[in-house]
């Protein structure tokens, strides 16, 4: 039997079906969706909660022409559907296949692209601007969900679109939990927007009398006129209002007919910007997401590794509980992460000492830094591509004043399937940069204990950086010791070549180098831990007498942790020595397992030994010092 889907290959296909065969055609994604994204892996729940609004936005609104703007781009997928892409769609989040997020690069309907939280409002402002001064008349329109809503960039939009006054539509898709359950004072009055009955069950009554009186158009139009007054009585929506938006809903996010009449009503209303709030229930359809949303909101997919060993965030949530139970003043802080940060297993026993501050980066850390000030110890638990959007924050507030704030820096360097917006690859880059900043890196997950108890203990601002996904299987230490700060550490000596590695490669760098010592080539292998301080003394004695260097890094070539040794080089005027560095190249990472793009960039065992071969064997001179810094 042929499916309804099948017979989508754009949003004008959608404009003549009947409200039968879009509810057919709803439930025809939701198995596709359940299907599909249960092997490639991916953002379930939040798909499965927007598919009946993304069909009436496509049945409203003439895309591409129209700007569709989707925040973060997580739940796009059956936008996706809908859009040219279904053919392809089994390849998502798969190497060289379609995208976990929107892309412009990947399609005209993609207005803009995303992966992080709280830009869609202000994009869509952008667009509106360009439009009105260009005297065009597209439609813009910016869904946003109503954990992403609480982060300050999309405040900072919200309240500017407001003093603008321009055509603006925003569509608050609220399930009431972004990844995990959104926290903070506006999510609370939301939440009593979404539970509070009495103003449009009230409405509803009232319209279904009056829209069978021969005047009904003009009633509606007083009532509207009033409504506002009653509303701010009865609910506390005021807010948008006081922004300058006028709110329109709430409005049953699985309801077409309703979510269509609302759409077109914002649509034809180009008085000022207007916000559309639709409630709707993550993981719709599907009773397994739907009982558990934050289970289901990322899914690994079939094809993920089932091991019995702890995760680097599993381990590092065990050691923060560790201390915890010793250090009465140790504070963690995450930003919209507790589950994937493993936050909950010290949450469980000390919750009081675990805050979960929202989509704000920014906030996060300088609140840290007040934390510091009153003697307390802070841990900030933060992905990496998120870090990123905390640079002044780090700089202006934690590192100028000296805070000892802790950087718990989670899927540092190649982080996989999520690709170009997630990879953890800019960090070592950025953070080297800064004054005061001790930066690090464990070659294991024992390491990583390590290195976390001393981050706590030093009294300074320390970065602890490690990887996505689960340890080495290595045996760990009954307790915890502090670690020399700027003290690396040298796993093997071989008298050809020196590889400095830091962080997860050093494991690939051990590989290679017993790979190598088959051929004759005997290396030796640094487990450099810190980019910064690095151990100066030991890098020195090694490039005079070795001569040969290779550096290894999971992040960008440029400015990371090959340059630092570079510049070491440079300053101490050891010239006389060939220096090749490993690192992710100057672009911005696709998607694709780790092990696919660690093989692609050469950062695997494989890649290391190649790099070593061609510096030692090759008949041309290999770079010297002086070269390489051009």
């Amino acid at each position: 039997m042929s499916r309804l889907l099948d017979s989508i290959n754009s949003p004008s296909d959608l404009k003549n079906l009947s409200h039968s065969e879009v509810e057919q055609l709803a439930a025809e994604v939701r198995e596709e969706l359940v299907s599909t994204v249960s092997v490639t892996g991916g953002h379930l729940a939040s798909n499965l909660g927007s598919i009946e609004l993304t069909l009436a936005l496509h049945r409203v609104f003439n895309a591409p022409r129209d700007k569709l703007i989707w925040d973060v781009g997580h739940q796009a997928y059956t936008h996706k559907l809908l859009t040219g892409r279904r053919d392809r769609f089994k390849t998502l989040r798969q190497y060289e296949g379609l995208s976990g997020f929107t892309s412009r690069d990947e399609s005209e309907y993609d207005a803009f692209g995303a992966g992080h939280a709280s830009t869609s409002v202000s994009a869509a402002l952008g667009m509106a601007i360009a439009r009105d001064l260009s005297g065009d008349d597209y439609r813009v329109v910016a869904v946003i969900g109503d954990g992403a809503i609480t982060g300050g960039m999309a405040l900072e939009a919200l309240n500017q679109a407001g003093h603008i006054g321009s055509n603006l539509i925003v569509i608050l898709n609220d399930n009431g939990m972004s990844i995990a359950p959104t926290v903070g004072a506006l999510s609370n009055l939301m939440g009593r927007v979404r539970f509070d009955h009495r103003f449009h069950e009230a409405k509803e009554r009232s319209w279904r009398i009056l829209r069978h009186l021969p005047f009904s158009n003009k009633l509606k139009s007083a009532s509207e006129q009033v409504e506002s007054g009653v509303k701010g009585l009865v609910m506390p929506t005021t807010l948008w209002e006081e922004l300058g938006f006028t709110y329109m809903g709430p409005v049953d996010g699985h309801d077409i007919r309703r979510l269509e009449e609302a759409f077109a009503q914002a649509r034809d209303f180009k008085k000022k910007p207007a916000l559309v709030h639709v409630l709707t229930t993550k993981g719709k359809g599907y009773q397994p997401a739907e009982g558990d949303a934050v289970y289901f909101h990322g899914v690994s997919g079939q094809n993920g590794d089932v091991c019995d060993t702890p995760s680097y965030s599993e381990v590092f949530a065990r050691t923060m509980l560790d201390v915890a139970r010793e250090n009465s003043r140790l504070v963690v802080i995450t930003p919209a992460m507790p589950e994937g940060n493993c936050l909950h297993i010290v949450q469980a026993e000390f919750p009081e000492r675990v805050f979960d501050v929202g989509i704000c980066e920014q906030h996060a850390v300088t609140f840290a830094a007040g934390l510091a000030t009153q003697n307390y110890t802070p841990v900030v638990a933060i992905y990496s591509t998120f870090l990123q959007r905390a640079f002044d924050q780090i700089i202006h507030d934690v590192c100028l004043q000296d805070l000892p704030v802790v950087f718990a820096i989670d899927r540092g360097g190649i982080v996989g399937d999520d690709g170009k917006t997630h990879q953890g690859t800019l960090d070592l880059s950025y953070l080297t940069l800064i004054p005061n900043l001790i930066i690090s890196a464990p070659k294991d997950e024992n390491e990583l204990r390590h290195l976390l108890y001393t981050a706590i203990r030093c009294g300074k601002p320390m970065a602890v950086r490690y990887p996505r996904g689960t340890g080495l299987g290595v045996s760990m230490d009954d307790g915890l010791h502090v670690i020399p700060i700027g003290k690396a550490e040298v796993l093997r000596e071989g008298s050809d070549v020196a590889i400095l590695a830091i962080g997860v490669t050093v494991q690939a760098a051990m590989d290679a180098a017993e790979n190598l010592s088959e051929q004759g080539i005997e290396a030796t292998v640094v487990n450099s831990r810190f980019a910064k301080p690095m151990d100066s003394k030991l890098i020195l004695d090694i490039a005079r007498r070795i001569k040969r260097i290779i550096t290894v890094e999971e992040n960008t070539i440029k400015g990371g942790f090959g340059n630092c040794v570079l510049d070491l080089l440079q300053e101490e005027n050891v010239c006389d020595v060939q220096v090749k560095c490993i690192g992710v190249p100057d672009r911005f990472i696709e998607q694709g397992t780790q092990e696919i793009i660690r093989n692609k960039y050469g950062l695997d065992a494989t890649g290391i030994e190649a790099t070593v071969l061609k510096l030692v064997c090759s008949i041309e001179p290999a770079t010297s010092l002086p070269e390489v810094r051009k």
